[in-house]
């Protein structure tokens, strides 16, 4: 947890919150898009998180790419900001979220993806019609990706 939710939950407890963040969408060569378990939650998931304050979204997302992954995106094209009950999140520890998530596509580089071991666990890449059935709230995100895409999701 970044140091300004942690500084809020002192104040407000697991009570919900609003939080506004991104996430990045890579897709490998062959399609696949790159997720990470979660050390959170235990799910898979995108690589993102929340917003500092200061930062603009895609400097979020570029960020918590970095941070969990340790890549870089030459290019985030920004596909769509999603809100509402689809992306609200009850963690183990009781704190809840109402995500509004930035939700970015980049390509992947060629250096592949090593986990921090801090929010992240493992990092791979998935077919987009053999993703893990232990999705997080980023399945909202994917489907919607894999949608305008004309795609299907698998897993799912």
């Amino acid at each position: 947890m970044n140091g300004y939710l942690k500084d809020l939950r002192l104040l407000v407890g697991s009570r919900p919150l609003i939080v506004p963040g991104a996430c990045v969408i890579l897709r490998d060569a062959r399609g696949a898009i790159l997720l990470q378990r979660r050390t959170d939650d235990g799910l898979w998931g995108l690589p993102g998180g929340a917003m500092e304050p200061g930062e603009t979204l895609e400097e979020t997302a570029r960020r918590e790419l970095r941070e969990e992954t340790g890549l870089e995106a030459a290019q985030l094209r920004l596909l769509d900001v999603i809100s509402g009950e689809e992306v609200y999140h009850r963690y183990p520890n009781g704190d809840e979220v109402y995500n509004v998530v930035a939700a970015f596509i980049g390509d992947a580089p060629e250096k592949g993806p090593r986990p921090d071991h801090d929010e992240s666990s493992e990092t791979r890449y998935f077919p987009a019609d053999d993703l893990p059935t232990d999705l997080g709230l980023d399945r909202v995100v994917i489907r919607r990706f894999l949608a305008l895409a004309g795609e299907t999701p698998g897993g799912d």
